[in-house]
């Protein structure tokens, strides 16, 4: 089974095919293009090696290899698929183990005390409902109503999976967002976090208020329950001191009786 059909050609001929959402294929084209196609594009796609892939990957950062080993093996699981070759050259490529950084974010009172500008109205009700950036984008007053924002769209049309249509409480703040992210982030960067976030300042302002992680999942958009217990796990160091007297108190009350 062999295919003079270049790596270039069958990518490109791909990418319309693909039922993904519109930003997981935009990353996949951007890594394709940027640290694939120079080197290896006009290849015939039987002769790429896997030797060839591990010399593109070799350079690059931890993060970025992960996403361009991920769209070649998109790529090489579709030519398999369609009997163009007989083995993925990637099949046999590990993933970098990727190292999460500390999940840095400000507490909805470290928000509501600070005036962020211009944009001071969207920041706050990004910290206080969870959305993704291309989800409040698209959002209008219209989908405000009954106390409850109504998310069923992104920017990019679909939601980024079907949890994120989804019901959250309507906690105020609603202004329209700028198109592009760039005045949110400007606003932000002085305080050391970004607009990712504001998620992470929502998650944390539920976890406080004692909302199950199930229910926080939900409000988050997140298919899977443990990518929001790992926000839930966070301790700060005034939560160690607030607990500690807790526990103190409780056991004085249970000693005197």
């Amino acid at each position: 089974m062999t295919t003079n059909i270049t790596l270039d050609t069958f990518t490109e001929s791909l990418w319309k095919h693909l039922r993904i959402t519109k930003k997981t294929l935009a990353n996949y084209k951007g890594t394709y293009r940027l640290h694939v196609s120079p080197s290896l594009g006009t290849k015939p796609i039987g002769q790429v090696t896997k030797k060839d892939l591990l010399e593109v990957l070799a350079p690059l950062s931890p993060h970025t290899y992960y996403q361009t080993l991920m769209s070649c093996r998109v790529i090489y699981r579709e030519a398999t698929d369609r009997e163009l070759i007989e083995m993925s050259p990637v099949a046999l490529i590990k993933a970098p183990k990727l190292t999460n950084k500390p999940y840095k974010f400000l507490t909805w009172e470290q928000v509501e005390s600070t005036n962020f500008g211009k944009y001071d109205e969207q920041i706050k009700f990004l910290a206080l409902h969870g959305l993704r950036w291309g989800e409040a984008v698209a959002l209008t007053k219209d989908d405000i109503y009954d106390q409850k924002v109504h998310v069923t769209k992104s920017i990019h049309g679909a939601t980024k999976t079907q949890a994120g249509v989804r019901v959250v409480p309507y906690l105020g703040h609603f202004e329209p967002l700028p198109r592009t992210p760039k005045p949110l982030r400007k606003a932000l960067q002085p305080y050391g976090v970004n607009i990712h976030s504001l998620r992470k300042t929502y998650a944390y302002f539920l976890k406080s208020n004692d909302v199950h992680v199930t229910t926080a999942a939900k409000f988050l958009g997140h298919s899977n329950p443990l990518v929001t217990l790992k926000i839930y796990t966070l301790v700060r160091d005034n939560e160690v001191t607030d607990v500690g007297n807790s526990m103190r108190e409780k056991l004085s009350i249970k000693a005197a009786c």
